[in-house]
Order: C-alpha cells, then structure tokens, then sequence
C-alpha cells in the first residue's frame, strides 16, 4: 500500500474550484481559490521555512521591545506566496494584539502601584510573557509542520 501523500493543499477531492489542505493524515476544513497545489518539495521547503520565521523573528524583535517587526517584514517580503502570507498575517495580528495587552496590563500597573494593588499585577505581566513565548514556539513548528496555526487572543487587525 503506497503511503499517504505529503501535508501540503491539493484540489479538493470534493469537487470545487478551491484547493483543499491535506494535514497527511485526513482533509481538513481549510479551503482557499488562491493556493495553487505545491509543485515541489523544495518551493514547500523554502514556504515552510519562511512560515517559521514569520513567528520565530518575533523573538528577535522583542531585543528590541518591538516583536511585530520581524512577522511585518515576513508578510510584507513574502506576500505573494498564500502560505507565508497566512503565517506572517497570523503572527503579525498576534504580535500587535500582545503589544495591546501588555500596554493596557503595564497601565493598570503602574495605576495599581500608585493604589498600592499594582503588586497584584507581576504575575499576571509574567504570565503575559510566558504564553507568549510558548505560544510562539507552537506556531513555529506548526508552520515548520506544514500545518495553519491561529493564535488564541488575538485580535485580526490585518487580513
């Protein structure tokens, strides 16, 4: 019995006009008219790699407190491929909506300490940082995975 073939989108078995994503061990319900099927393992390589990077330069980014630009410059580089361009969107929206929480958390804090309750918030800004990190991570290998990842949390500012 020949294997199962390669994660990666494919005409939809079911007829449409739309490609369908084979996650290698079922369909899933991902559709999309703009991905054309890949046409080989190195295009998928190269995609998948610039997937991971479109989550993985946020960390690079926040040396410089600034995580949304690695994912901005992934999208904006790689725009033409739909795969990179899920990604980097994805992370994009997550870098920006984390930004916004970690704001109005660091507000309420500095708010708080003034009413001497800010003490309250250290473990929630550390919590903050740590699903960040971890969250990261997943999307990284999910995309390394070949598979679409979406953030929880996340507010969608770019489409």
């Amino acid at each position: 019995m020949a294997p199962p073939p390669q994660p990666g989108w494919y005409p939809d078995p079911e007829g449409s006009a739309a490609h369908r994503y084979w996650d290698g061990t079922r369909w899933t319900d991902a559709l999309s008219s703009a991905i054309p099927p890949a046409s080989s393992t190195n295009a998928r390589d190269d995609a998948s790699a610039w997937a991971v990077m479109a989550h993985l330069s946020a960390l690079l980014g926040m040396i410089v407190a600034m995580a949304f630009i690695g994912p901005l410059v992934v999208y904006l580089v790689k725009q033409d491929d739909p795969y990179v361009r899920r990604h980097a969107t994805e992370s994009l929206n997550f870098q920006l909506s984390f930004l916004l929480y970690a704001i109005v958390l660091g507000l309420v804090f500095v708010v708080g300490l003034l009413l001497v309750v800010g003490i309250i918030m250290i473990p929630l800004l550390l919590a903050l940082g740590v699903l960040w990190f971890v969250l990261i991570c997943i999307g990284a290998v999910k995309a390394g995975q070949g598979e679409e990842y979406r953030y929880p949390l996340t507010i969608r500012f770019v489409h």
